[in-house]
């Protein structure tokens, strides 16, 4: 098939751990690659954003990126990419009409690639499927006034459900969100993202770090909402144990977690490492008697995959998709989201019991190897579009 991949801000050329550089990046580049291995012929779509970039980009045989010339060839926040997402979905369907490549099935990533989508879709009669990655209602819950999305985002995201083909949960928590949205139940389809089983593996050595007793990995960007700050208030409660936070930029979050590791007496066992190569984050993993991922929400979760792959076991938060890669009791502990108390409890109960630890661990690799491989993503997905594109065929023959 040719799939088109639509993610606007999310370039899959970009490093993990560069500033804005999520998920997205990585599962749309890991998504792409899967794919192309399975024979299809796969272009993503992103938006330029600095002058000099070639139009199109090869990534590997079977992917190349397209960049796409709307808005300043500059570097913009997401959310202030809106009013350049029907420029993008215009320039798309132009290309689309004239090319004779024209995609089988477009597929968006994230709300705003959806817009773009439907407008270069709709006129051309091509099926679309949507991958939300994160929800403006669930966003907002969270953070209040903080939220910084576009005050039309729900509203959108709500269209966006109701229009597309198809509509992919990565996790059941998300699959119940976008139904109380309004997304038909029987348009949504349950596919969770993958790990890089190649890369994240036990085998091979750790991180080099000086001894310290136990020791405490937690990866992911520092804001606010990824629960770094819950960790640290977390640490009196778990003596010996040294805290390795991985992840940047170093502003002024890093400035803010560092006062509250002054304010409870542990900033000599909070270590804020910045951001870590690609290529060192197995060794990371390996180093760490336990993973905390203690955000407040989570789409899916990344991280705590990695660190299962790697064979830890991970303490995480209640939260979206880690509530289905997580299992209680059985690969690690799940917590409520915000407590510090039950964060430090969970976290001391598993450094102190071995037996249960590599219990754990075991679980953990077990769960990652047979049910998270990129590979079995891209088949979901790939049989996903291909009976989306055949009924969507059907519809418009109809």
């Amino acid at each position: 098939m040719r799939i088109a991949l639509i993610s606007e801000h999310a370039s899959p050329l970009v490093p993990p751990g560069a500033q804005d550089a999520g998920g997205q990046n990585t599962h749309v580049r890991e998504l792409s690659t899967a794919l192309a291995a399975l024979g299809h012929d796969v272009r993503v779509y992103t938006r330029r954003d600095a002058t000099g970039r070639p139009p199109t980009v090869a990534m590997g045989d079977g992917v190349s990126v397209v960049h796409v010339p709307v808005g300043p060839a500059e570097a913009l926040p997401k959310d202030a990419l809106l009013p350049y997402m029907g420029d993008f979905g215009r320039w798309l369907g132009a290309q689309w009409d004239r090319d004779p490549w024209a995609p089988d099935v477009v597929h968006a990533h994230f709300w705003m690639s959806g817009l773009a989508a439907l407008t270069a879709a709709g006129p051309l009669r091509l099926p679309v499927v949507q991958t939300f990655h994160a929800l403006g209602i669930v966003k907002r819950r969270h953070q209040g006034a903080a939220d910084t999305s576009p005050p039309q985002r729900i509203g959108f995201e709500r269209h966006i459900g109701r229009h597309a083909d198809r509509v992919v949960a990565q996790c059941r928590d998300e699959a119940r969100e976008l139904t109380r949205l309004g997304v038909p139940r029987n348009r949504i389809a349950l596919v969770p993202s993958g790990v890089d089983l190649d890369r994240f593996t036990p085998d091979g050595p750790p991180v080099a770090l000086a001894p310290a007793g136990r020791r405490i990995v937690s990866v992911g960007r520092l804001v606010e909402r990824k629960g770094f700050a819950d960790l640290i208030r977390a640490l009196p409660l778990v003596p010996h144990a040294a805290c390795h936070i991985l992840g940047g930029p170093a502003d002024a979050e890093a400035a803010r977690l560092r006062r509250v590791a002054k304010e409870c007496g542990v900033l000599e066992r909070v270590h804020l490492e910045g951001p870590v190569p690609a290529a060192e984050m197995p060794a990371w993993y390996r180093a760490a008697d336990v993973v905390a991922a203690v955000p407040w929400y989570e789409p899916f979760g990344l991280t705590p995959l990695e660190a299962m792959a790697c064979g830890r076991p991970v303490v995480a938060t209640a939260v979206g998709g880690l509530l289905d890669t997580v299992v209680e009791g059985v690969t690690g502990d799940l917590v409520p989201a915000r407590d510090p108390h039950a964060i430090g409890h969970a976290l001391r109960r598993l450094l102190d019991d071995d037996m249960r630890r590599y219990g754990y661990a075991a679980a953990a690799l077990d769960r990652a190897r047979t049910r998270y491989s990129w590979r079995r993503t891209a088949e979901q997905l790939e049989a996903l579009y291909r009976t989306t594109a055949g009924a969507h065929a059907e519809a418009v023959a109809g």
